[in-house]
């Protein structure tokens, strides 16, 4: 049996151009995305989850978790921090400081333009209150737009309020590459980080249309009956959470962050995308 999926017909050609060397896949762009969690009084241990719109080119229709690409900037010196290094950061990922530099304020800088949520703080023991409440022209929200038109760097922004990123907040929890075939790549840290007290996530991507904090049991299982679409990491990550019961000890969990990259096979004339044993076991239909 296949520990993976059943592709479309769709895509024996071009795997068979990737196997055959004839195409050659796109190189992935780095990118970080963030498992946000919360602890609810009557449901228990939940995460919040982004259905991204039917208009995207990459996974419409799927529902992620906040994150996007590294943004050149991310890896500004100058940008204010408090937590583990750069360096320490690097251990974790099998990255180097510059690269973990570059993925930390990414993880955190997405999740403010997607949510609002912001993990950082005037110091290193503090951070941030409610970003919903700070309104008019000089509000979180004009700062989000900044950093979404690229007007405003992470590290600007940072300096701005007298704020310092709290690297403290986040911990490393995987690592998945796009599979070959896509035309569109990415190299992606997965890092899981605890709601701020006082703070609120909001549905303020024009990316989503849907917003939704859910027990990770709950999501797997909507998952497996084809109610809630999701990419095999998010699915993989999800069922990884299904073993704690609080996000103290998620946060508390030691992890081997092991590198996942699915591999596209065709096997008796099925094109196949190959998933590692953990993920497959847990896809719709598996």
């Amino acid at each position: 049996m296949v520990n993976g999926l059943k592709l479309p017909g769709e895509w024996l050609e071009r795997i068979e151009d990737i196997l055959a060397g004839r195409v050659e896949p796109p190189r992935p762009r780095d990118a970080a995305t963030v498992v946000v969690l919360r602890d609810h009084h009557e449901h228990g241990l939940q995460a919040f989850m982004l259905r991204r719109v039917s208009s995207m080119a990459f996974a419409p229709g799927a529902y992620v978790f906040p994150g996007g690409s590294v943004d050149p900037r991310d890896g500004d010196r100058t940008t204010g921090w408090t937590g583990p290094s750069p360096q320490e950061w690097g251990t974790a990922f099998g990255a180097d400081a510059t690269l973990a530099r570059e993925l930390v304020c990414a993880a955190v800088r997405e999740t403010f333009e997607e949510t609002l949520v912001l993990l950082a703080g005037p110091a290193g023991d503090s951070v941030v209150g409610d970003t919903l409440t700070d309104e008019g022209a000089g509000g979180w929200e004009a700062d989000r737009q900044a950093l979404l038109d690229r007007s405003q760097s992470f590290a600007e922004f940072l300096d701005r309020r007298g704020l310092v990123l709290r690297s403290d907040l986040l911990r490393p929890w995987a690592h998945w590459i796009t599979p070959a075939i896509e035309p569109k790549r990415y190299d992606t840290r997965f890092f899981v980080a605890a709601m701020p007290e006082g703070q609120r996530a909001l549905d303020v991507s024009t990316e989503a249309d849907q917003v939704v904090w859910v027990r990770p049991a709950e999501a797997v299982e909507a998952a497996q009956r084809g109610e809630m679409f999701m990419l095999p990491p998010t699915l993989a990550t999800l069922a990884d959470l299904t073993a704690y019961d609080s996000v103290a000890a998620v946060l508390a969990a030691h992890r081997e962050i092991v590198v996942h990259e699915p591999t596209a096979e065709i096997i008796e004339g099925v094109p196949y995308l190959v998933l590692p044993e953990h993920a497959a076991q847990h896809y719709p239909g598996q």
